[in-house]
């Protein structure tokens, strides 16, 4: 019998197995279901996580950096900043200004990030996010102003009550109506509005007040109560042809110039790469995915388990066939190879089936979070492995019972 005629007819007996068993068989398949969806869909979700930030980077510019007061992977209690946070000094509209004065730099200006409500007549919204920039934010958001104008320097400089609204925020507070030269109430302060910003397709908000408006900094900084921490950031462009590090030593020779910092005093600011930010994300989701990992082997060695507990039933109430098998001339290598195959394709209906369930539920987070990216094809090959290899792994034991059994005590088995 070659290894072909082994593997079907040893399919066929796992066939055979699950239709008698049929209880079990679905109770033992339905682990290894929940173990190769919960791996897929996992995947799924930090793939596309993943692939949004990088959009999104790539909007920015991967050279852009960001300059902050201190830069913690979580973000810090403002009542009760370390002393560490304390000593340094925040960020002022002047520092971004002398840095986009330097040859290096084609774009330095200040932001801050508040959430406020938007108000215009008897329709008011959720918390929003409104950033603080200035009149050329949509080289660092993209995106496209489909109506209206942005601000204007002098408005920027000022501090004007004006106010560009994202498509979606419009939408919500005027419906089909123009909102320009209208007044809105953003946090209780009346502002003009001015135009009307669509914000690029890919750009990576994480969950929480989506981005509904833009006013200049000054305004932002006058009208509502921000974190000086957590909420102000200096974002830098270097100009074509220089590198991200030739700008990142010029604006940090401005700054400790500016800051009137000595030789060998440490920096009283951090700057942000966009490497940073990819590989802080990939850290984080590397921990959030291990973890997903070890929960998903869980069900998928009870799975092995529920496997390996068939496989020895099925041998004991086969005895007689295995009897029958040895006495006309089966190997202990065919009897072995006999129960394998049936262990493998008992996880590996498991594995098809986890892999159409992971498939549908990646295609459902891509459609319910906006991802571009569907589940990764290294997912669905990984799953595959691992359910037959959980198959192979837990089914070797009976099937090594099964294999040295006596054939003359197996015939007289009943």
């Amino acid at each position: 019998m070659t290894w072909i005629d082994s593997i079907i007819e040893g399919s066929s007996m796992a066939l055979g197995a699950i239709r008698a068993n049929k209880l079990r068989s679905a109770l033992t398949i339905l682990g290894v279901v929940i173990g190769v969806a919960t791996v897929m869909a996992m995947a799924s979700i930090v793939t596309g996580l993943r692939q949004q930030i990088v959009n999104t980077l790539e909007v920015v510019g991967p050279t852009t950096f960001r300059i902050v007061r201190f830069f913690s992977q979580t973000p810090l209690n403002p009542d009760a900043l370390p002393r560490e946070v304390r000593i340094r000094p925040v960020l002022k509209p002047e520092e971004a200004e002398a840095i986009a004065a330097l040859p290096q730099i084609a774009y330095s200006a200040i932001w801050t990030q508040v959430f406020e409500r938007l108000e215009h007549g008897p329709v008011r919204t959720q918390l929003v996010s409104v950033f603080g920039a200035d009149e050329r934010f949509m080289e660092i958001l993209g995106g496209t102003l489909i109506a209206g104008r942005s601000f204007t320097i002098a408005e920027a400089r000022s501090g004007a009550p004006v106010v560009i609204l994202e498509r979606r925020a419009v939408d919500k507070l005027f419906g089909a109506m123009s909102p320009l030269g209208q007044a809105v109430r953003v946090g209780g302060r009346p502002l003009r509005v001015i135009g009307v910003y669509a914000k690029a397709e890919n750009i990576f908000e994480p969950p929480g007040p989506e981005i509904a408006a833009i006013v200049p900094f000054e305004t932002a900084r006058r009208s509502f109560r921000y974190d000086e921490t957590n909420a102000l950031i200096i974002l830098v462009k270097p100009r074509p042809g220089i590198s991200v590090h030739e700008a990142m030593d010029a604006a940090t020779v401005q700054l400790r110039r500016m800051r009137g910092l000595r030789p060998g005093e440490p920096n009283t600011f951090d700057m942000i790469t966009s490497d940073q930010i990819l590989s802080i994300f990939d850290r984080l989701t590397g921990a959030f995915f291990l973890v997903m990992i070890v929960l998903s082997s869980v069900a998928l060695m009870v799975g092995g388990i529920g496997v390996m507990a068939i496989m020895m039933v099925s041998v004991t109430s086969r005895t007689r066939e295995i009897g029958v098998r040895k006495a006309m001339g089966a190997t202990r290598r065919d009897v072995l190879w006999q129960f394998l195959v049936e262990a493998a394709s008992l996880t590996g209906i498991g594995g098809a089936l986890g892999i159409l369930l992971g498939l549908a539920a990646g295609e459902g987070l891509k459609r319910l979070l906006g991802f571009e990216a569907g589940v990764p094809w290294w997912s669905a090959a990984l799953a595959t492995a691992v359910s037959v290899g959980i198959g192979l792994a837990f089914g070797l034991l009976p099937a090594n019972r099964a294999a040295k059994l006596d054939p003359v005590e197996a015939l007289r088995y009943e």
